[in-house]
């Protein structure tokens, strides 16, 4: 009989997503799955982080992983490590874990950055809170829709969800400019304008539509600030699903009320614990840089990778257990603990 595999959950997950996961995992009889939630005491869960061999959560505690010896792989469910990389880095000085980065919610961010960009260009959040104002038809007037047909495409990052906006976007009568860490052979079917992180400024000159699809990181923070947004110029706009931070705060929101830039959609913000004022909170500096009062600005609150229900996106993580238990190690989107991602 195959030795037993314990998974580590770091939160009790609804009956569907379990069903579903053991459903996934039906033949490998040696998966047992453990939970920590609120019930389980301080030694229960010492105990279930010493026996586990994969665990599974966003937010690990540092005390226990360290003691936890077994654990060979750690899967982080949403898309974001950089929280993690100073605990891997440590971990990784006297044993090896494997990071795994969840792209589960991939479908859901790409889908997510398409209608952000069409209701950017389509003004579909003005015309519809004047409609609510009962005014009707306005017109091009008070805002007229921008072209797609023609547009130049600049994929910024072209992982897991950049490739599916590429593919969503590509029955419209656009040109697409591609720049991603690094380029080998079986990119070559790819017909697209290629571009490496050291042609940024080429590449934002060639285009006139930025889609930041890119992880947080040392290198990436900040990447896009004065310069770069004066590059795009003043018919250019920017989708943000990324983090905030790729973007400069100060920089965007001079770019857009001075009208630099054409406009810009953004999912991904700058302070995640943004304090109350006169019952209000926005997640950046409210004081110094009111996005919420521009026009040429459309706002959402992280919520991209909505449905969180969505059973389809663990996958990845029944594809990764599986690959453990058959003893493989091409894990899906393994993390590069040195770079960051």
């Amino acid at each position: 009989m195959a030795e037993k595999i314990n998974v580590l959950f770091l939160w009790k997950p609804g009956d569907k997503l379990i069903v579903y996961l053991k459903s996934g995992l039906k033949d490998l009889r040696n998966i047992e799955f453990n939970f920590i939630d609120k019930e389980v005491t301080e030694e229960e869960t010492t105990k279930l982080y010493s026996s586990a061999d994969i665990i599974i959560g966003w937010r690990p505690s540092e005390e226990h992983i360290k003691d936890a010896k077994n654990v060979k792989l750690f899967i982080n469910p949403g898309a974001g490590v950089k929280h993690l990389m100073n605990l891997f880095k440590e971990l990784n000085k006297e044993r090896k874990i494997v990071l795994v980065n969840g792209h589960g919610n991939s479908y859901f961010t790409a889908q997510h950055g398409v209608a952000l960009l069409l209701s950017l260009m389509n003004k579909v959040v003005s015309h519809h809170n004047w409609m609510k104002e009962g005014k009707w038809r306005l017109g091009d007037e008070a805002a007229v829709s921008i072209p797609l047909r023609n547009r130049k495409i600049g994929l910024l990052g072209y992982g897991a969800i950049n490739k599916k906006i590429h593919k969503f976007l590509s029955g419209f009568d656009v040109e697409f400019h591609i720049l991603k860490r690094s380029w080998d052979e079986s990119d070559k079917k790819n017909s697209n304008k290629k571009y490496l992180p050291s042609q940024l400024e080429d590449f934002l000159k060639q285009i006139d539509t930025l889609i930041i699809a890119l992880p947080d990181t040392d290198e990436t923070n900040n990447l896009i600030a004065e310069k770069e947004l004066k590059l795009l110029g003043e018919t250019s706009l920017i989708v943000n699903i990324a983090r905030g931070e790729v973007i400069n705060q100060e920089s965007l929101y001079d770019a857009l009320k001075n009208k630099k830039i054409l406009g810009a959609a953004i999912d991904v913000w700058y302070n995640y614990q943004p304090e109350e004022i006169d019952g209000q909170k926005y997640p950046y500096d409210s004081t110094k840089f009111p996005f919420h009062e521009l026009d040429n600005v459309i706002l959402s609150p992280h919520r991209a990778a909505s449905p969180l229900n969505d059973l389809q996106r663990w996958d990845e993580v029944i594809e990764n257990i599986k690959k453990f238990a058959e003893g493989k190690k091409d894990f899906l989107n393994i993390v590069d603990i040195e770079r960051g991602y």
